[in-house]
């Protein structure tokens, strides 16, 4: 089955493969010009990833940092939106082939399909050590770390005690620190007063990090003041800390096991795997390399955007984050305008205006190089964070709520609805209360008799 989008056939078919970063702001530059262009996207909604955390950690709902793609283009009668899964890409044909047996006819295409968890080589740790890449992740995560305090509480009023509240975080980069500053703020500040059994406070977040120090593609000084802010806030940080195991309860690095009553993992990412069917030149990571165009070798009707691209510049590899996928997505829309419009193209260039990482309350690190360069930590790099993330966000209303949820935050030190949705499972709590035995197997299934239920109340 062959699928048709748009009116005038006889204007030039752009597909988008991806509704991230890179694939809106491509449609959104695309938007009223004398193309069609169908944005194709598994799910229904953009996710603004860098809030992803407080989702995870009930600080803001899925609702408040994601919108409708759909929704976003209903003034735009040459962009249409269709939710499916891109499963082939035929070159010569120029077609993509849909999990929905259809196929979609392509003058260009945009692959923006960004990237998701890497294990290295160990995707049986997955079930014990969730990532962060999309809303689901997010609830599986926020879900976990509540259950253990409500857990801790059961297994203190029953037996007077409980196993100590670990929550082990496998890397040290921007997605690790700010994942530990916000379990560190949860547990001693928005918890503190909710149980009667047990101490949220107490609560221990160990870093893992496997190079010598966290924030390692940061400035030097400002990876040592992150860890010194995280130090204040309680959390040990471990480097060159080599995780051999992951384990329901437990994890071992360099020898030495630590019991977890949550493990989170945010050490590593591969491309997405789209990138292996259109049959170009790929890096280790499985992002498809491509030139100062942003085209694969051989495919000027081809552009590659966000994690899924390996783009040179200087010598160096662009990093896989927001700003410059946000870049590449404009750029690739402007380079099939001025196809189109006979004119040049113009390499790709990114304008680099900095990193940033959130650290709890009022803590951040920022490495500002436009419009001035700076290191700024503490509250005038958080304040600095806050701005740019409510502009950054789609939508007034979500700007606002945001906005409004982050004040009463500060304020009444509380956060949203802490729900626990879905299973009352948590991996490992059989073996670390002494209820069940230590599983038999390496790779234990999460609904295994090593991972415990709570009964129904």
């Amino acid at each position: 089955m062959r699928m048709q989008s748009g009116i005038n056939t006889q204007r030039p078919r752009v597909v988008i493969v991806g509704g991230g970063f890179a694939g809106l702001q491509a449609a959104m530059h695309l938007a009223g010009k004398p193309v069609d262009v169908m944005l194709i996207d598994r799910r229904n909604h953009h996710t603004f990833q860098p809030l992803l955390y407080q989702v995870a950690l009930a600080a803001l709902s899925p609702g408040d940092i994601a919108q409708p793609i759909r929704s976003l283009f209903r003034n735009q009668p040459n962009v249409d939106v269709l939710m499916d899964e891109v499963v082939g890409i035929d070159v010569a044909t120029k077609s993509v082939h849909l999990h929905s047996s259809a196929d979609m006819q392509y003058d260009y295409l945009i692959l923006a399909t960004g990237s998701t968890h890497s294990y290295f080589g160990h995707d049986e740790w997955a079930p014990f050590a969730p990532g962060l890449k999309t809303v689901e992740d997010a609830i599986e995560i926020r879900r976990r770390v509540l259950l253990a305090f409500e857990l801790a509480e059961r297994q203190a009023l029953e037996h007077g005690s409980h196993p100590p509240l670990n929550f082990v975080i496998v890397g040290g980069g921007p997605t690790g620190v700010e994942l530990a500053g916000a379990i560190s703020d949860i547990s001693r500040l928005y918890m503190r007063e909710d149980f009667r059994h047990i101490d949220p406070s107490k609560a221990h977040v160990i870093v893992m990090e496997g190079a010598p120090r966290i924030l390692a593609t940061y400035p030097e000084d400002l990876s040592r003041e992150a860890t010194e802010e995280l130090t204040h806030l309680g959390v040990e940080v471990w480097t060159n800390a080599n995780v051999t195991d992951i384990q329901p309860g437990y994890v071992v690095a360099n020898g030495e096991r630590v019991e977890s009553v949550v493990t989170l993992w945010a050490a590593g990412v591969q491309a997405s795997p789209l990138g292996r069917m259109l049959g170009a030149e790929m890096d280790k990571r499985g992002a498809i390399v491509v030139d100062e165009y942003l085209n694969p070798a051989g495919h000027r009707d081809i552009f590659v955007c966000g994690d899924l691209a390996h783009v040179l510049e200087n010598g160096r590899r662009i990093p896989g984050v927001a700003q410059p996928a946000m870049q590449m997505g404009v750029h690739a829309a402007r380079e099939i305008l001025e196809d189109l419009a006979a004119e040049p193209r113009t390499k790709f260039h990114y304008f680099d205006k900095g990193d940033m990482a959130t650290i709890g309350r009022h803590r951040a690190v920022a490495d500002v190089k436009w419009p001035f360069h700076a290191h700024l930590g503490g509250l005038p790099a958080w304040m600095a964070w806050l701005t740019i993330h409510i502009y950054f966000l789609i939508g007034f209303r979500n700007r606002a709520i945001v906005l409004l949820q982050w004040i009463w935050m500060y304020f009444a030190l509380s956060v949203g609805p802490r729900l626990i949705t879905g299973s009352q499972k948590l991996p490992g709590w059989g073996q670390l209360t002494g209820t069940e035995p230590p599983p038999d197997g390496k790779h234990l299934d999460p609904n295994s008799p090593g991972v415990v239920e709570t009964p129904a109340h």
